[in-house]
């Protein structure tokens, strides 16, 4: 069984829904993503992963390839 980890990450630039469903589709593209969701009052993606498969790094960078900027 895998272990899922949590992760969340402050996004800057978000302005609307096709800005999250952009994040989203870029976090869901990473390997080892169980959940994913995109707060647009928070600016934060949240999402699940195993730990084995994906890092949070790999996240930081699907959000970069995207264009926006994380608030780290």
């Amino acid at each position: 069984m895998c272990k899922l980890e949590k992760g969340s990450i402050k996004i800057e630039g978000i302005k609307n829904e096709q800005d999250a469903n952009k994040i989203l589709q870029a976090l869901h593209a990473v390997w080892g993503i169980s959940d994913a969701e995109v707060s647009l009052v928070n600016k934060t993606a949240m999402f699940t992963y195993d730990e084995k498969a994906a890092s949070r790094v790999d996240f930081l960078q699907a959000v970069k390839d995207t264009g926006y900027h994380i608030n780290d």
